[in-house]
């Protein structure tokens, strides 16, 4: 494949999605992507959203460097017509969803990130921009959660229909093949399916398993580490921590990887709300959010129940 934004050309397009609560800590994700990157890249940052203040906007245009630039983008206008179809959960907002159009939105772009702003990148993204894609629509690592969970496991594959969980991907990091994602009519068929079925479980996640298997390249789960206990991956190996779901250190004290958390929040000017977030969360706060596994689990056993199984006839 040939990528109008990578052949004789070192711009890595970087997008997020956020809305006003999250850009403290999309600042320190960019922090940790500046303190990781290399003068010989140009890494384009576009922030999709819908509701970012100015006072955020002029926060986050600090980090601009002679070769990192920073646009932020309004979505209103885009999403207008499905807004109302774009179902959310618990603390999710709407701009979950804007991933799912990035390939229409960039036609300049054949390949791109995507990244949630809940990580901390401790290696040059550059180096996973670069990753070959072939033909798959999308490269992702395996998703944790699942991994490690029956419940998640029966749900991506009963009801998702994922063949194989062990294929079923987290979408917080998501390298696009934007060139054969428009080829494959991506947008035109998520936008279908938004009518047809109502993922509740991981929503636009789910979306992307749904629509882009078969054609998805696995990539190492040392690009999306999750604060989840496992021996078989060194912390040095680690090259980005996603803190998603409420692995939240700036919530939570034992968090795993809470230090590289720390170490580039303290390098921001957000750092102090940052701290007065933490100090503001309450016992009951904590108490909901540790209830809010559980609570997915049950979400995802309700779905995969009223699906049929026929798993069993596999060869």
């Amino acid at each position: 494949m040939t990528n109008k934004n990578s052949a004789g050309s070192r711009e890595i397009p970087i997008f997020f999605s956020v809305d006003d609560n999250y850009c403290p800590f999309l600042a320190v994700a960019i922090q940790s992507m500046i303190d990781n990157s290399s003068p010989e890249n140009t890494y384009s940052i576009k922030v999709l959203h819908t509701d970012i203040s100015t006072e955020n906007k002029k926060c986050i245009a600090k980090y601009e460097r002679e070769n990192v630039n920073i646009e932020f983008v309004d979505l209103n206008y885009y999403i207008q017509k499905i807004k109302d179809k774009l179902y959310t959960r618990d603390y999710y907002s709407k701009t979950t969803y804007f991933r799912l159009f990035i390939p229409n939105l960039y036609p300049q772009y054949d390949k791109a990130l995507f990244l949630d702003s809940d990580i901390v990148i401790l290696d040059d993204i550059a180096n996973l921009f670069h990753t070959d894609l072939g033909d798959n629509l999308v490269a992702a690592a395996p998703d944790d959660v699942i991994q490690f969970n029956p419940v998640f496991q029966t749900y991506v594959e009963k009801v998702v229909g994922v063949a194989d969980y062990h294929r079923y991907f987290n979408a917080g990091v998501l390298l696009m093949n934007l060139h054969q994602l428009r080829r494959f009519k991506f947008q035109e068929k998520f936008v279908y399916l938004l009518d047809k079925i109502r993922f509740a479980v991981a929503q636009d996640q789910d979306y992307l398993n749904r629509l882009c298997k078969g054609r998805v390249k696995l990539i190492d789960r040392v690009w999306n580490r999750m604060p989840i206990e496992d021996p078989k991956i060194r912390p040095e190996d680690v090259k980005l921590v996603h803190y998603n779901l409420a692995f939240k250190p700036w919530h939570f004290e034992d968090i795993l990887y809470k230090e590289f958390f720390w170490m580039y929040a303290q390098a921001t000017e957000y750092f102090d709300r940052i701290q007065e977030i933490r100090e503001n969360y309450t016992e009951e706060d904590r108490f909901r959010d540790a209830q809010a596994h559980d609570k997915l689990k049950k979400l995802a056993k309700r779905e995969s129940d009223c699906v049929g199984d026929d798993r069993r006839y596999r060869r």
